[in-house]
Order: structure tokens, then C-alpha cells, then sequence
């Protein structure tokens, strides 16, 4: 039997690794995208040998126009099918706000973080066979439900995509479902103290923040959840329930 085939952009690092990780345990084939390289990182590296995962990674920088439709073309002549399930997960996360947002910074949120989304489901639809629906996941960001004031292109790009969700589970409903994850605070990179970190963990209703594989499995559920369309489900430990003034890095200092 021909395993599923799953695209994951931004899937070589972080939490688009921890996706495809869970992809491949699961029997799916991947296709990997990445933005300057396609080379899985250490830990997806172990989970694609030790399941002898059929996969390849895939080059493309979203900030050009045609990119999108040139890596489904991509994909489909290596693999010589389209895939079964998209997962948006590449994005970018810039740092501006009211006082200094500009159109350069506002026009590549929109692009990388709505645009290709967009234009890689959609030509997933067009692509699918008849009698077949594939699976589209989108990565969001809990800040969708209480935005904050920083980040402001990227919270209007993320806000954009999540509205994406419903609509073209609407508008495509007769080749793919879609839904969305909405991650919480998840992998910080060192920007946190500890002592912050803890401070911030409290803050959530469930006294825990999420880690990559509560967000991985929330995408295979979508994957495989046939009867399942238009919905979001926050990986949060609850942020979305509260309202916060500041991005999280801004909070938990004593």
C-alpha cells in the first residue's frame, strides 16, 4: 500500500519538525520544505531513518511570487502524485508595532504568512483528483482570539490566515478540508529566563505551556479527522481564554 503523502513547509526545524516527525510515525510520506535549505534537523533526521520514511526536501523562498505553485510542481514530479495533506507551517516573525510598522514589513507578513498559504491550498484543490479531499492544516498562533500590541504585522498576517480557515473550507470543500492549530508560547529560543518562564507558565489557566509535539499531534488529528472541517483548536495551555497587553516576552518579569 502507497503511503499518504503530507507536505510540511517549514518542516526541517522547530515546530514544522516536530510535525513532520509525527507525520512519519504515523506512515506518512513527507515532503519537506525549507526556506534557504531543506535539510531535517537532528532530531527528525532519527525519526525519518528509524521509520524508513519515503521523503525529500524541497527548496522555495516565499518571498517569490511563483513559489507556491513551482513547489506543488516540485513535489508531484518527485513523487509523481499531490499530496494528501498541506501543513502551513513556515512563517516569519517580525517585531513592529503601531509606532513603526511599514509596508515593506506588513506586505512580506502578508505574503509569506497569508498569501502562500492560500495559493498552496488552493492550487492543492485544483490538483486534487476527483472523489479524492485532501487535508489542509493551518498554523495559526493563539493571539488570534486576544491580540496584543506588538508584532503588528504579524499578528495581522496570522489573523488573516485563521480567517482562511472557515472560508476556503467553504470555498473548497469538494477537494480539501481545512482547519487550524493555534499554538501557544512554545519553543523560546533563549529569549526567556527561567524565573520569567515560570512566572508566565502560571499565568495559564492549565499552569502549563505547550510543547511541539501537543501541537503535532493536534495537526495528525486534523490530518485524519475525515468527518472534520473548518475549525481551529488552540494548543495553548489555555492562553486564548485570557487577554494580555504584551507579547508574552514582555511579561513575567518580577
Amino acid at each position: 500500500m502507497t503511503a499518504p503523502l503530507a507536505l510540511v513547509t517549514g518542516g526541517v526545524r522547530r515546530v514544522g519538525a516536530a510535525i513532520a516527525g509525527k507525520l512519519a510515525q504515523a506512515g506518512y510520506a513527507l515532503a519537506l520544505h525549507g526556506h534557504s535549505d531543506a535539510e531535517p534537523d537532528d532530531d527528525l533526521k532519527s525519526i525519518l531513518s528509524a521509520q524508513k520514511t519515503d521523503w525529500h526536501g524541497f527548496v522555495a523562498d516565499f518571498d517569490e511570487s511563483n513559489a507556491p505553485i513551482a513547489l506543488l510542481a516540485e513535489v508531484r514530479a518527485h513523487f509523481g502524485r499531490t499530496p494528501d495533506v498541506l501543513v502551513n507551517s513556515a512563517s516569519i516573525f517580525g517585531q513592529d508595532d503601531a509606532s513603526n510598522i511599514d509596508a515593506k514589513s506588513l506586505e512580506q507578513h502578508l505574503r509569506v504568512n497569508v498569501m502562500v498559504p492560500v495559493l498552496l491550498a488552493t492550487e492543492l484543490a485544483k490538483q486534487t483528483a476527483s472523489g479524492q479531499r485532501a487535508a489542509v492544516v493551518q498554523i495559526l498562533d493563539q493571539r488570534v482570539r486576544n491580540p496584543n500590541r506588538d508584532q503588528l504585522s504579524y499578528t495581522l498576517s496570522k489573523q488573516a490566515l485563521a480567517e482562511s480557515v472557515r472560508t476556503l473550507a467553504i470555498a473548497c470543500a469538494e477537494k480539501l478540508r481545512v482547519n487550524g492549530v493555534a499554538p501557544g508560547l512554545t519553543l523560546t529560543a533563549g529569549e526567556y529566563g527561567d524565573k520569567q518562564l515560570a512566572n508566565i507558565t502560571e499565568m495559564m489557566p492549565l499552569d502549563r505551556l505547550p510543547n511541539p509535539d501537543d501541537i503535532a499531534e493536534a495537526v495528525l488529528y486534523f490530518a485524519q479527522a475525515d468527518a472534520v472541517t473548518g475549525q481551529t483548536l488552540c494548543v495553548d495551555g489555555g492562553a486564548n481564554l485570557r487577554a494580555f497587553d504584551r507579547d508574552f516576552v514582555h511579561l513575567g518579569h518580577d
